[in-house]
């Protein structure tokens, strides 16, 4: 039987797709706060576009245990 893409303890901290995830959202961060105006909309749209990429992936892995050829992908 092969490995769970996702383990029953929920490791999805280990999962591909969810580190891209979060240091896109990382780097979003960091250039918003230091590149453009903070009282610009522009700032909040893009944190928060970053902030619900991550969201969506957390989302999916709890509700569906995702293939093993998405281990990779992203």
């Amino acid at each position: 039987m092969p490995e769970e893409l996702v383990p029953h303890w929920g490791n999805y901290k280990k999962l591909l797709s969810f580190q891209k995830a979060e240091c896109i959202y990382d780097l979003t961060y960091y250039f918003c706060r230091n590149f453009l105006r903070k009282n610009d909309r522009t700032v909040d749209q893009m944190i928060q576009a970053a902030r619900s990429g991550k969201q969506i992936l957390l989302r999916v892995v709890r509700r569906h245990r995702l293939p093993a050829k998405w281990k990779s992908s992203f």
